[in-house]
């Protein structure tokens, strides 16, 4: 990761920033990048609120949102990033900048794996920075090489042969076609590639990340291109928020059609959920879009904004961090009152978070928001100091 200074003045208006970037779209990105880091840090696993935890199996919680409302954000970001440079030898020199960034990502989740123990024969392979690194990597080439039009053919084949696979093609050793946890196609593929030593440890015989399902994600990343492409079309911003509206109403209601007969699933990453979540990105881009970036008193709000803002210009650098730090504060054994030895970040949790709070749920919660306000400060002199950490 390399430091880089990216002016962004007081002064400046609230429409789109100079270096290209939409503000509405890093406060969108903020917005979810500090909902990731609530519901990943509570004060304590045992006690959280049921919006922020994940559906057990079907349906979905707003927590369910997050990642797919990231990876949508990525798509945006793709068009934005890449969308001027036009002659092939310019798209040569980005195809390389763009696997170089993929790779990169990638690596970082997988050390975010392998610490603290390093251990290669059980480290998990993928996970929510890999799942990044992919969709990122194929969306930047499907932006690069193929037309609007094609990435929506593409987007609908996506999903109606992963609704395919998954409902009609027998799994082996189980003999039909299934969507339970352990015995669907997806999980016999994780099974027969990553095997059960390198896949998400809780599922034990399946991943969350995993290979195949990272196919209908990638559909996830093409909805964000496709809406990145229309926020630039010549148009005024009240009418391509008003269009961005409504057909997220209409995705979103595709999708809850859909879930009569291919159940909306995270952990599968189903097509009906790729359009839920799809869908309500783009309800939420567009009231973003219009709010932020289409009205010209947004000035007077700006400081409502800006704390977002300031996670969003750094998504990538605070997620790893913010999963890096805890581990090494567990590593750190202090010892309690009556003998034990407990990890610093339960330590500090127990001893000067949790002890004003009577019900252990509001507790928790109040953990993860001191977490998220830790990082508010240091993202903040980041803003402040107009640094950029890209990845």
């Amino acid at each position: 990761m390399r430091p880089l200074v990216a002016p962004i003045s007081d002064t400046q208006a609230p429409a789109t920033i100079q270096s290209g970037r939409l503000l509405s779209l890093d406060f969108f990105r903020g917005l979810t990048v500090a909902a990731m880091i609530l519901v990943n840090n509570p004060g304590d696993w045992g006690h959280i609120y049921a919006p922020l935890e994940h559906a057990a199996w079907n349906g979905w919680t707003p927590t369910d949102l997050i990642f797919p409302f990231f990876l949508f954000i990525v798509g945006v970001s793709i068009t934005f990033a890449l969308g001027r440079r036009d002659e092939q030898k310019a798209k040569q020199d980005v195809i390389q900048k763009v696997v170089k960034r993929s790779v990169t990502l990638f690596l970082l989740g997988l050390f975010l794996n392998f610490f603290p123990k390093f251990d290669i024969s059980t480290v998990r392979i993928l996970g929510v920075l890999q799942r990044i690194a992919i969709v990122y990597l194929v969306c930047s080439l499907l932006f690069l090489k193929t037309s609007p039009r094609q990435q929506l053919y593409i987007l609908l084949s996506v999903l109606i042969g992963y609704w395919l696979a998954m409902t009609q093609i027998p799994v082996p050793g189980v003999g039909y076609a299934n969507l339970e946890p352990e015995t669907n196609l997806a999980a016999w593929l994780d099974r027969i590639i990553l095997t059960p030593a390198h896949v998400y440890k809780p599922a034990k015989v399946w991943d969350p990340e995993g290979l195949f399902s990272t196919v209908p994600a990638i559909g996830t990343g093409i909805l964000g291109m496709l809406t990145g492409s229309w926020l630039q079309t010549n148009r005024p911003i009240a009418e391509k928020a008003a269009w961005l509206f409504a057909v997220g109403c209409l995705t979103l209601f595709g999708g809850l059609i859909w879930n009569g007969f291919f159940p909306i699933n995270k952990a599968l990453w189903t097509s009906s959920y790729v359009l839920l979540a799809g869908g309500l990105a783009m309800l939420v881009l567009a009231l973003c879009y219009w709010l932020i970036d289409g009205q010209t008193k947004a000035q007077n709000y700006r400081w409502g904004i800006l704390p977002f803002v300031a996670f969003g210009v750094n998504a990538i650098t605070v997620f790893f961090l913010s999963g890096l730090i805890p581990r090494i504060m567990n590593l750190i054994h202090v010892t309690k009152a009556d003998g034990t030895e407990v990890g610093l970040k339960e330590y500090l949790y127990r001893t000067a978070i949790a002890p004003p709070f009577t019900d252990p749920t509001n507790a928790s919660l109040a953990g993860a928001l001191t977490f998220v306000l830790i990082w508010f400060g240091i993202l903040w002199w980041l803003y402040r100091k107009n640094v950029i950490i890209k990845v």
